[in-house]
């Protein structure tokens, strides 16, 4: 039906919906109005505000929960550092002090033995010799209990050591800088050099309650977030379907229908995965950031300098890897679609490449596709690939510097084990947030440019609504009648002008012409498929604009030179006639259409499944079967698009009596090519460039001697020729 209509236009740029790549240098749709195409998709989650809070609410707590797990296990590695520093400084300050005790007491002895041998001798100094004294009177540290006892033992030690003549205290001197004995005697008040495994129990028992909690609220997150997405996405399915319903037939016609497809599908299906998934991924992200970042400055704020140092790298890698990447993403997809239309072209039409010996022509350029498409692949693969090794790398060297200045201060006691090891695992996973939220912006741009053509289809113009007080003719006569009638695809290309037109009920008019002289235009006009630009069509004396739409083509029944048949059964198909129909109704108008024996002689019969595009059928039976499908439907006014032109000559003839009798009583249009099956019509009306050239019967026309002769000489001559050869 569409041979007078606009040619449609080819597939778009970017056509396709929801296939953006998910990685870095993927290519990117650009939205046209990324700021106003946004904050209308937004307005499509208002109804699930609440929702979208408990969202956000869990998102926060189980990131916090992730992010404070390190410092939580960074307090239990402490702990360990510290008992086990604890335990070595009194096992060694212990042996110190039995050693040094025991030297005195010798000392002290052989003094006593030899009265003449401390005279010999420079005597100490009072100071030392104060010293020595209090040494002698301190505990000793292995029949003390008390950890503050012990601590303050420990301290007097190491002060009275200095003290202590070098001959004493040779061996067991411990050299500790100022900040190393705080350290370690507060380790020893804490621990007295002991694991506190209880204490280490409880972080334990703390993180797997985070860890469970966290994943509890991911999975509450998840949930909730993938019901907001799909009844947000049901909804926005539901607009497009109502709108697909009440746009005009002129937007299908100027428009592929692969491209609405894929509007409704693929562009939906984005929106669905960027709500369900990314929403809910660049809230944790950016949660994650700002957490790390928080947590490394509260461990030590100079090794989070040396992480941030590093960002300025992971952008320049990341913009330079990307920009260069998109060139080969862009020529990928553009070498995916040639070879996609390439394959598809040659399974449809195979029959005619092997008719034609251009099958080494075919693998040729298939060859030549694919070569390019596997060259603009790896390039593209390749440079991409780059990116995470990179900043691997770049990580890395945030990592070294991190561990040398880490492991220096460990050493001098300035931060702990623990502190260390969580900061260093804040440094290694700071990367990952950071390449997700550079990821996503590229989904969002990409989803925003999908949203905006879906919301292209819901801001088309709609049919003319209906009018408020629309009329119904209930027992309508077939009665037609053109007046005036003006109509044009286009502003300014005139296709029908100044038309006038009366069919009687229960006439028969067939209107035949070249291709393209407005005759399936006229009859989407009689249907409303198209409004006239000025003018008034009729039915039994109302205007068709005064009627509703639907009450309007109830009126109708078409067969078309098209089939359209959907996926079921063939009594399915037919049915599609009449809602309600009987199984007996259903076999009748299959006999009227002299497609019942056919049905019966299949395995299933009436139940046999047509698939998809019913090839498991003939052209002519699927005719037939439309033809059933139109007698089931009793219309009061029947339209043939060169219903018969897809059956044999005999099915042919026997169609011709069963229209014969179908047509009594109705209004009949006939559009058609072959002038010999309308010769009986009442009136024939000729068109040529929108206008009716010439009207009458056969014989009245073939008298005239004017278009319509020559057009039935000029193909009853081939057909004479044709039966002579």
């Amino acid at each position: 039906m569409s041979e007078d209509r606009p040619q449609n236009p080819g597939p778009r740029p970017g056509g396709g919906g929801g296939g953006f790549g998910g990685g870095f240098g993927a290519p990117v749709q650009k939205p046209k109005n990324f700021k106003a195409s946004l904050k209308r998709l937004i307005k499509y989650l208002s109804p699930h505000k609440t929702n979208l809070m408990v969202v956000f609410i869990f998102a926060v707590a189980s990131t916090i929960f992730t992010i404070a797990a390190p410092k939580v296990t960074s307090k239990a590695m402490n702990k360990l550092q510290d008992g086990y520093m604890a335990k070595m400084m009194l096992r060694e300050m212990t042996e110190a002090q039995t050693q040094v005790t025991q030297q005195i007491k010798t000392q002290m002895n052989q003094m006593q033995k030899t009265p003449g041998l401390g005279q010999s001798q420079q005597s100490p100094d009072p100071e030392t010799l104060r010293g020595v004294q209090e040494f002698m009177n301190l505990p000793m540290l292995s029949s003390v209990t008390d950890p503050n006892q012990k601590a303050d033992i420990v301290q007097q030690m190491l002060n009275l050591v200095k003290k202590m003549p070098v001959s004493q205290t040779e061996g067991q001197s411990i050299k500790l800088t100022e900040d190393q004995i705080n350290g370690v005697i507060r380790s020893i008040r804490e621990t007295n050099g002991e694991y506190d495994f209880n204490y280490i129990g409880r972080i334990v028992l703390i993180l797997i309650g985070m860890y469970l909690i966290s994943a509890v609220f991911s999975l509450v997150m998840g949930l909730v977030m993938s019901g907001v997405a799909q009844k947000t996405v049901r909804d926005m399915r539901r607009q497009i379907d109502l709108k697909l319903n009440n746009l005009p037939l002129r937007y299908f016609d100027k428009h592929p229908h692969g491209d609405i497809l894929s509007r409704v599908t693929n562009d939906v299906d984005t929106i669905a995965t960027t709500l369900q998934q990314s929403l809910t991924q660049i809230i944790t992200s950016l949660i994650t950031i700002i957490g790390y970042i928080i947590m490394m400055l509260t461990i030590s704020p100079i090794l989070t300098l040396i992480v941030v140092a590093t960002l300025p790298l992971y952008i320049i890698s990341t913009a330079t890897i990307a920009k260069k990447s998109q060139k080969y993403f862009a020529a990928q997809q553009k070498e995916l679609g040639q070879l996609s239309g390439h394959v598809e072209e040659m399974y449809t039409g195979h029959k005619i490449v092997k008719v034609f010996g251009r099958e080494k022509d075919s693998i040729d350029k298939f060859d030549a596709i694919n070569d390019r498409l596997q060259t603009a692949g790896w390039k593209a693969q390749f440079i991409s690939g780059i990116m995470f090794p990179l900043m691997n790398f770049i990580s890395n060297i945030g990592y070294v510097g991190i561990s040398i200045v880490g492991g220096i201060w460990i050493t001098r006691n300035l931060l702990g084990l623990g502190d260390i090891l969580a900061f260093i695992q804040y440094s290694r996973s700071f990367t990952m947030p950071i390449a997700q939220t550079a990821n996503i912006a590229n989904v969002i741009q990409s989803t925003v440019a999908c949203a905006e053509r879906v919301f292209e289809i819901l801001d088309e113009e709609e049919e003319i609504p209906d009018k408020s007080k629309a009329q119904i003719i209930e027992f309508s006569k077939g009665q037609v009648s053109f007046e005036q009638v003006d109509f044009r695809y286009e502003e300014d290309v005139p296709l029908i002008e100044d038309m006038n037109l009366n069919v009687e009920p229960g006439h028969t008019v067939a209107i035949v012409g070249p291709t393209g002289a407005g005759k399936t235009t006229l009859v989407n006009l009689l249907m409303r498929f198209y409004e006239i630009n000025s003018g008034t069509i009729r039915i039994d004396g109302v205007d068709i604009r005064d009627l509703k739409r639907s009450e309007l083509r109830k009126m109708f029944g078409m067969v078309l030179q098209d089939t359209w048949l959907f996926n079921g059964t063939i009594k399915e198909n037919i049915a599609y006639g009449k809602q309600g129909a009987t199984t007996e109704e259903i076999v009748q108008a299959a006999k009227a259409a002299h497609a019942d024996h056919f049905i019966r002689t299949l395995p299933d019969g009436y139940n046999t499944m047509l698939n998809e595009e019913a090839t498991n059928i003939s052209q002519g039976q699927k005719q037939l079967l439309t033809i059933a499908r139109a007698i089931l439907a009793d219309p009061k006014i029947l339209i043939l698009d060169e219903a018969t032109s897809s059956v044999d000559t005999r099915t042919e003839v026997l169609i011709q009596k069963a229209m014969a009798n179908l047509m009594k009583d109705r209004t009949n249009f006939v559009i058609a090519h072959r002038l010999s099956t309308i010769r009986d019509s009442e009136l024939i009306l000729v068109m040529n460039n929108g206008k009716i050239i010439e009207m009458g019967n056969h014989i009245e026309l073939l008298e005239k001697a004017g278009f319509y002769a020559d057009l039935y000489y000029s193909q009853f001559s081939e057909s004479l020729d044709t039966k002579t050869g």
